[in-house]
């Protein structure tokens, strides 16, 4: 923004006039319309039009008093990257607990080839709300590696662990096939999350912590994942799935900072024709180790392919058996209990 810009604010705000106020803010608004839009020019348009369209010379003043510390000073939050000075700009940021997600996100190396993975916007969105540049990242169910793309994409450090030795390989070359703009390490382990050593492995890369951590296991056995008796999608029974997932989240406070967050990703499933909430159970077994629920996040689930040509028929089930097709999973926030104050 050019500095006689900025003069111009700060003559307005001793204008006596509220018309001669909006003539002049009315002026400076055009200069930013049919032209190259600097970075930020959108929010300091909306701004300005806010100034505009306040009906008092004392609203108007506080208006451009807001500008220009949006545009003077930064106010970072307390976990994450974002200018609350300027917090508009980020419409794309959600923050409502429904989310409506429609096409999956497929740049840079991220595919949906993986049968089961998750889509990039829930680690982008959870990344750039709940981590700084630099901080590190663990998933300990890492599939196809797209936290540690998001990492790489946002300059976050990662540690990813997955179960199956040819998945890991495969893993480690499509993270490393994605570019590294902020330099940062994103490391895959091939290793079992309910007995890995969590902190060990973290202090071969010279760090005691993590600051988020992302949990994305298998919903139980609607998919198997491989031949693994150690794979939770191998679980023999509810309980026994349970208490396996319940040991990674020990495993991951183990080495989580005080007061960071874990997300845990995960959808229910239908077992002899009743609904199993296994989300709220995974949910729950967080909460008994050492975790206060901060938001409980729906979002909608997209069909594979092989799915939608059969929607007809669900739907045909579901008014039969007196159910409901299932189009949604949750995202459950969680935050670690013992917060430094």
């Amino acid at each position: 923004m050019k500095r006689s810009i900025f003069d111009n604010l700060h003559t307005l705000l001793s204008e006596p006039s509220h018309d001669v106020v909006k003539l002049k803010i009315a002026a400076i608004h055009r200069t930013f319309t049919g032209r190259k839009q600097p970075s930020g020019a959108s929010h300091v348009k909306t701004e300005l039009k806010q100034i505009l369209d306040a009906h008092t010379l004392d609203r108007a003043r506080y208006y451009i008093r807001r500008l220009i510390k949006g545009l003077t000073e930064v106010k970072f939050g307390k976990l994450n990257d974002l200018n609350l000075n300027r917090w508009k700009e980020y419409n794309d940021i959600i923050t409502d607990s429904i989310w409506l997600l429609d096409k999956r996100d497929r740049s840079g190396m991220h595919t949906a080839e993986y049968w089961g993975n998750y889509i990039p916007q829930i680690p982008n969105q959870l990344l750039r709300r709940f981590t700084k540049k630099g901080e590190w990242v663990l998933d300990p169910f890492l599939g196809s590696g797209t936290t540690l793309i998001e990492c790489r994409k946002l300059g976050r450090n990662g540690i990813g662990i997955e179960l199956q030795s040819s998945i890991a390989r495969k893993t480690r070359n499509r993270v490393e096939g994605e570019k590294n703009p902020f330099a940062v390490q994103t490391n895959v382990i091939a290793g079992d999350s309910t007995k890995l050593d969590f902190l060990h492995q973290l202090r071969l890369f010279d760090i005691s912590s993590v600051q988020f951590a992302i949990l994305h296991p298998p919903y139980w056995d609607i998919i198997q994942f491989s031949k693994n008796t150690h794979d939770l999608s191998n679980a023999g029974s509810l309980q026994k799935f349970l208490s396996s997932f319940g040991l990674v989240v020990d495993r991951v406070n183990s080495v989580l900072d005080p007061g960071r967050y874990i997300a845990v990703v995960i959808g229910d499933k239908y077992s002899n024709s009743e609904w199993v909430p296994l989300g709220f159970l995974a949910m729950q077994e967080a909460l008994h180790r050492g975790f206060i629920l901060k938001s409980i996040i729906v979002k909608n689930f997209k069909e594979t392919k092989a799915k939608r040509s059969q929607e007809k028929l669900w739907r045909y089930r579901a008014l039969v058996g007196g159910f409901y097709v299932f189009k949604h999973e949750y995202i459950f926030l969680m935050q670690k209990k013992d917060k430094i104050h």
